[in-house]
């Protein structure tokens, strides 16, 4: 066996490290993890035997199977996901083998973090592990800098407003913003712009509910109704149209009442808004009055009346909505 790991130089940049811990619940990025390590293995001897193992497969008396030492010296790669859900005896193993782990074995530990199974956690740190983050990203300005990065690892150049169209697009799936960011690389010679984007996912960017709402609210009346058209013939139901509607009025109401000079963190908390919808309906708010939102709560409120019954025709009901919106927000603005 190895002894102390830390006799390893750089243990974060070497990709065959005996103990590699992926730390997060973002898919995609345990996946490349897993793949990265998977890849400079078998780089390094193509015979490498991997082994993908779930908490569960991993029973006591398993992993001392698995790591006992070949007659061949064999390289391997054993893969475990979901380590915190990992049984306490196993647990006991798993600790005992990552105080001291064969050179020609690479173990990578697939961790969701948090308190739960954190002594396995903090015996692959002590052990010096490589670690690798995974977190979920769950904020719009995370997968706006995921998308830069993919663009930078493929050796492209995009500028800002493509990223920042693209995201809209393809929305919090990273796995699709990955797909899409190589597919742009692929087919588009030069520096991909926002027009290039657009002409690739605009269907898909005006086909969302909240498309139409953010259009109508900043009086973007032909935009919105073009998005909802697109909305329409996409198969979203006009219920979560409303519904979208509804909430971004609602939004620029609530912001409008809230203190001045108040931080955008406090703000979040006490709104029940994320950071970058703040950002977002404060620049949609501007020129809004009282009345305004006034007006536009009650062209929703018949449309969301026709759109559930109450009329015979839920797309005509929709699409006087969004006149109206974007009709109180250029009125508020004093247009």
């Amino acid at each position: 066996m190895l002894g102390a790991m830390a006799t390893r130089k750089n243990p974060t940049d070497d990709l065959l490290a005996p103990i590699t811990l992926a730390v997060g619940q973002e898919d995609l990025l345990l996946d490349r993890a897993v793949r990265d390590v998977v890849t400079a293995a078998r780089a390094a001897d193509a015979d490498t035997d991997v082994r993908d193992l779930t908490s569960d497969q991993l029973q006591p008396g398993t992993l001392a199977e698995l790591t006992s030492p070949s007659l061949f010296s064999e390289r391997k790669v054993l893969i475990v996901r979901n380590a915190q859900d990992l049984g306490a005896d196993t647990v006991k193993e798993l600790k005992a083998y990552i105080a001291d782990p064969y050179e020609e074995i690479t173990l990578v530990l697939l961790h969701a973090g948090g308190v739960k199974g954190k002594g396995v956690l903090d015996a692959a740190r002590k052990a010096g592990a490589r670690e690798v983050a995974c977190p979920k990203m769950t904020k719009a300005a995370d997968r706006l800098s995921f998308v830069r990065g993919e663009f930078r690892t493929l050796g492209r150049s995009a500028t800002p407003e493509a990223c920042q169209t693209l995201v809209d697009a393809i929305g919090s799936d990273l796995r699709e913003l990955a797909s899409a960011a190589a597919q742009l690389c692929a087919d588009v010679e030069g520096t991909i712009d926002e027009a290039v984007v657009g002409r690739y996912y605009t269907g898909r960017a005006e086909a969302s509910s909240f498309t139409v709402a953010d259009r109508a609210v900043e009086g973007r009346a032909a935009e919105a109704l073009e998005a909802l058209r697109w909305s329409l013939a996409t198969g979203v139901a006009p219920v979560l149209i409303t519904s979208a509607l509804a909430q971004a009025v609602r939004a620029i109401g609530k912001l409008a009442s809230a203190p001045r000079g108040a931080r955008p963190g406090d703000l979040a908390r006490d709104l029940g808004m994320p950071p970058w919808k703040i950002d977002r309906v404060r620049q949609q708010m501007r020129g809004w009055s009282a009345d305004g939102v006034a007006e536009a709560l009650r062209a929703v409120a018949l449309a969301d009346a026709g759109v559930k019954g109450g009329g015979d025709d839920p797309e005509y009901a929709l699409e006087k909505a969004v006149v109206a919106v974007a009709r109180a927000a250029r009125a508020s603005r004093g247009r």
